[in-house]
């Protein structure tokens, strides 16, 4: 049976195999409890996500949304509100986000610029409770031209554990090659083969050191002979299904090796996550679309400001941040739109999978975190309630939502990272959000 719980640290971001469509020994390992597929995507905008830019206007308590108008920003959403789920009044108050909560966001709890997690994110853990694959997480980090070039891995986000960050794909060349290098021809094979055999040396000298090193030394360098471990052991593992994988993997074009503006790579490399969850590579998807951190560039949308200036103007009514909401509504539909089109059990893929839409800055930049709002959409095989609004009290914390999660996965969470006396202080209530659940 694999081990669940490594991940590929230090190196590179996870990814998995196992969907309906591929062959059943990939499915599950033997013994495994359930095998319906299910998936759950992360997509995290930076600089905040204010309510207002959400909430139809008028609309100050729960309820449907039925005989609402979505707002400007997310219109997008307008033939989805049947699969749409707003929750505004969850808190990030002990997160401290203000520029970002970095692995906070995900992790619940104190975050900051430079400072490692703390704790597994809620990204890793569901990973590790869906239905097994053969390497559950792909992440995936979206951010200007330049930071993407030159820091095509960061790891800001996500993490396995204390001190284990999971690093985010941001080169699209990069991540094509490592899902699909395996079956490509020319260039991009010549150059995976090459990529190949280094890593295979690098893994086989840096198992031979490092015996000498200090315990602490030592345990971190074994971090990162493991991760070279991973990705020699996930390039043997697809090589497996290259007939599937085929079917799947996009078609190489100008956008990859010459993009025009930085929204090219942001197009690509959400094509390259949507065929991660198609394929079944990867059951469990994160996107920062900003990558964690304060930057961030959109001129593909005409929009010529860009990084931290971005997070100092008010998003509601705002041209500027109405064309990078309105941009990411429509990456949500094609999400949506490419799992519809998939069959899978007696529906479609769609079914079975669930989108969190947030940012890695509560409700904006240099916030208390006071209000931190999301977005759901579909419903994980009916477990959740959708076309509505939820408005909360502002009394439970982001850990609740993660928890509720958890729990739908299967798992019973009280308080997901939280000890007693952090939960005391900051949540209300415990266990899963009962106002969400179908």
């Amino acid at each position: 049976m694999l081990d669940r719980r490594r991940m590929l640290q230090g190196v590179t971001a996870g990814a998995a195999l196992g969907a309906s469509m591929v062959p059943d020994r990939l499915l599950a390992a033997p013994g495994s409890s359930d095998t319906t597929p299910k998936r759950i995507i992360f997509f995290l905008q930076n600089q905040g996500f204010d309510p207002e830019t959400c909430i139809p206007a008028g609309m100050n308590a729960s309820g449907s949304l039925a005989k609402a108008k979505l707002p400007e920003p997310i219109n997008a959403l307008e033939p989805y509100k049947e699969r749409l789920h707003i929750i505004n009044g969850l808190h990030g108050l002990h997160t401290s986000p203000s520029h970002s909560a970095f692995f906070g966001a995900l992790g619940g709890y104190r975050g900051g610029d430079g400072v490692p997690p703390s704790a597994p994110t809620i990204d890793y853990e569901l990973s590790k409770v869906l239905p097994q694959t053969l390497l559950p997480h792909l992440c995936i980090g979206m951010d200007s031209i330049e930071n993407m070039s030159t820091k095509p891995t960061i790891a800001t986000l996500s993490a396995s554990g204390a001190g284990q960050p999971i690093f985010m794909y941001s080169n699209p060349n990069q991540l094509y090659q490592m899902l699909y290098g395996g079956i490509s021809t020319g260039d991009i094979r010549r150059r995976h083969e090459a990529r190949s055999n280094v890593l295979s040396r690098i893994e086989g000298l840096a198992a031979t050191k490092g015996q000498s090193l200090p315990d602490a030394d030592r345990q971190r360098y074994g971090q990162f002979v493991q991760g070279f471990k991973d990705v020699n052991g996930l390039r043997d593992r697809l090589d497996t299904v290259a007939d599937h994988l085929r079917q799947f993997a996009p078609t190489v074009d100008e956008r990859y090796a010459s993009p025009q503006f930085e929204t090219d790579w942001h197009d690509v490399l959400l094509e390259l996550g949507i065929s991660a969850l198609t394929s079944g590579i990867t059951n469990t998807l994160t996107i920062g679309s900003g990558r964690g951190e304060i930057f961030g560039a959109w001129k593909g949308l005409g929009i010529d400001q860009q990084g931290h200036n971005l997070g100092h103007m008010k998003q509601p009514d705002n041209p500027i941040w109405i064309k990078i909401r309105q941009y990411n509504s429509r990456m949500l539909v094609r999400i949506m739109e490419a799992l519809e089109s998939v069959p899978e059990g007696s529906g479609t893929m769609m079914d079975h999978t669930l989108i969190v839409y947030t940012s890695n800055n509560a409700d904006k930049q240099h916030t208390s975190g006071a209000n931190w709002p999301v977005m759901l959409l579909g419903n994980l095989d009916g477990a959740f309630r959708t076309g509505c609004l939820t408005q909360l009290d502002g009394k439970r914390p982001i850990n609740a939502l993660y928890a509720t999660l958890l729990r739908v996965a299967g798992v019973a969470c009280d308080h997901f990272n939280m000890d007693d006396k952090l939960a005391r202080k900051f949540d209300a209530g415990v266990g899963p959000l009962k106002e969400l659940l179908a």
